[in-house]
């Protein structure tokens, strides 16, 4: 079976929960209703061949509805077919099922996306922070999140304080305006929660 008949085969069975099909360089991105996402994860790996999970990532695209995108790699070592399934989430409704019963390796890949982005699994067995301290009120990956950090404070357990960046080819903010505008290591923890988040006037230091 070679990947546009596995396709074909997950289009016959649940074409009305794939809201968008994309090919590129003989890649195919499927983004699926959150609502029958465990169900096609299944079909996948019990109908389609595809016994392996690579990969979990996710994205922030601030300023947008819906704000986060959860993204899986999936491959078939029997068809050499590489699939990747996407799930769009919007910020009030940052909840999917667990894959860890599907594909083992995504237990630790979900911790971690909980971890820096504050994305939960349901049914997930044991999640929690996996880079962060327990305890930690930020999710670091956020766009909303400054480069520098911000300042925490947990006794016995750990501190943090800002700790403002120098230079680097870094991820641009949402703006409107020049790469020097969009340069977001001058944004400060300060800027953000006095609502300056994606200002024009900001100029990157040098």
């Amino acid at each position: 079976m070679n990947l546009r008949q596995a396709i074909s085969t997950l289009e016959e069975h649940y074409s009305s929960f794939i809201l968008q099909k994309k090919e590129f360089r003989e890649e195919f991105s499927l983004t699926l209703e959150k609502s029958h996402f465990y169900e096609i994860c299944q079909f996948c790996r019990n109908s389609l061949g595809f016994e392996m999970l690579l990969d979990i990532s996710s994205v922030d695209y601030l300023g947008k509805d819906p704000r986060f995108e959860v993204v899986y790699e999936l491959y078939s070592l029997e068809f050499n077919n590489h699939l990747r399934l996407k799930v769009m989430l919007a910020e009030d409704q940052i909840t999917l099922p667990t894959v860890s019963s599907l594909w083992a390796t995504a237990n630790w890949h979900e911790r971690e996306i909980y971890d820096m982005m504050g994305i939960t699994f349901q049914g997930h067995p044991d999640l929690r922070r996996i880079l962060m301290w327990d305890g930690y009120p930020y999710y670091p990956l956020r766009k909303d999140f400054p480069l520098e950090g911000k300042p925490s404070d947990m006794p016995e357990v750990a501190f943090s304080d800002s700790a403002p960046l120098q230079g680097g080819p870094f991820v641009s903010s949402p703006s409107t305006g020049n790469t020097q505008v969009r340069e977001p290591r001058h944004r400060s923890a300060a800027s953000l929660e006095e609502g300056a988040l994606g200002s024009t006037t900001f100029i990157a230091e040098p």
